[in-house]
């Protein structure tokens, strides 16, 4: 029964991370793949989210297995963000890749912070 779960979280990541990547990466004018910094971003967010709410004995393995592995794993991307960061700096742009890799793992890591405070505000 988990793998199923894990099999449908990952139906709803995967379309949702190209829904995302596209209507953002639409809107800029820049190589910066803001796409995938907001995919992966608001992963971590939905991350701290759901881990706070474990902490708090809410949800159990079965929320785990949809969010985090199926939907989470999914939605974001470590090696779509790894290609785009050595691109920009295989076609020169260095300050972009060393942005886009700084910035990345910030946000993400800030991302579940702030989802740990809101999972601890709801069910705290």
């Amino acid at each position: 029964m988990n793998w199923l779960l894990v099999v449908l979280g990952g139906a709803l990541g995967a379309p949702t991370r190209f829904l995302v990547d596209r209507a953002v990466q639409r809107r800029q004018s820049t190589e910066f793949p803001w796409g995938t910094f907001t995919a992966n971003t608001l992963g971590c967010l939905f991350l701290g989210v759901l881990t706070g709410a474990l902490m708090t004995g809410e949800g159990g393995a079965r929320y785990e297995d949809f969010v985090a592995t199926g939907l989470c794993g999914a939605l974001t991307t470590y090696s779509t963000f790894s290609w785009e960061t050595v691109h920009l700096a295989r076609t020169g742009q260095m300050v972009r890749a060393a942005g886009s890799a700084a910035s990345t793992v910030l946000s993400g890591l800030g991302a579940v912070a702030v989802g740990l405070m809101v999972a601890r505000a709801v069910w705290g």
